[in-house]
């Protein structure tokens, strides 16, 4: 296999969930090749996700991936590779907030919805009911009171109520400001710090890395894809999932098949 010489390697960002993962949570082995391959060949391959570190480091491992950096927390946290921290990796940059004003605006909005602040440890403090396996392992349920004294890397907030059109209205009724906001494909919003996003934490990383903008790609297929697929697709590729929501399509230069199709397979197999 041809080795991309370093000033011809490309950094290479993927999205977890939908992407490099089925919906399902499984990987097809020919994801996992397609990594393998563009990794061997040398170049930068990373994940960027809207996961916590705790479950995001896992797929990592999964992968076979050990980047100089990893983007979790749609953003607010960059790992950077390090022998001696948590699965080989510290936290490199945190951007967090103060969560109270846009909690308590959408509590007077979403008054049954279910809320989630994490911490910069990777911790999640709940108020209210979410899905198994949802938020990771570490987690603490408080009272609301307490919720809004968190110190935010992410809010997370859900309302199994409300189909997805009914919730996106809702949210954009809010007028959240001061914070960045992407709603998922159910009633699911993550809130991040205002002007945090995938899109900037990787261009921190990039500029670190020294790879041109022209020798960007990154692939996903959520709504807090979008940034990053705007970013890449300026100057390098930013593709999108086959089963991308119409707005996600939109911002890539490249649409991809399906993740049941393999479709990161079929990008980076290319490659």
């Amino acid at each position: 296999m041809t080795t991309a010489a370093h000033d011809d390697r490309w950094m290479i960002a993927l999205d977890i969930d939908g992407t490099v993962l089925l919906e399902s949570g499984e990987m097809n082995d020919a994801v996992a090749a397609a990594v393998a391959k563009v990794r061997d060949a040398g170049h930068e391959v990373m994940l960027a996700t809207g996961r916590s570190v705790a479950m995001t480091l896992p797929i990592l491992r999964k992968l076979g991936l050990k980047p100089q950096y990893v983007v979790c927390s749609n953003g607010a946290i960059t790992l950077k590779r390090d022998p001696l921290g948590e699965g080989g990796y510290t936290r490199e940059f945190v951007e967090m907030f103060n969560p109270r004003d846009v909690l308590t605006s959408i509590k007077e909005h979403l008054g049954s919805a279910n809320y989630a602040v994490e911490d910069a440890t990777g911790k999640f403090f709940v108020n209210g009911k979410f899905p198994d396996g949802a938020l990771g392992a570490v987690s603490e349920d408080v009272a609301f009171d307490e919720l809004v004294k968190v110190q935010a890397t992410r809010v997370v907030v859900i309302s199994p109520q409300h189909q997805v059109d009914d919730f996106l209205a809702v949210v954009e009724k809010m007028g959240l400001h001061k914070v960045s906001y992407n709603v998922g494909w159910t009633a699911w919003l993550d809130i991040a710090p205002d002007g945090v996003n995938k899109s900037t934490a990787l261009e921190n990383v990039r500029s670190r890395l020294g790879i041109p903008r022209t020798r960007v790609l990154a692939m996903g297929d959520g709504r807090n894809d979008i940034d990053m697929l705007e970013w890449a697709a300026m100057h390098g590729r930013g593709v999108a999932m086959g089963q991308a929501p119409d707005d996600v399509r939109a911002v890539a230069n490249e649409v991809t098949e399906s993740d049941l199709n393999d479709g990161a397979a079929l990008v980076l197999d290319a490659f």
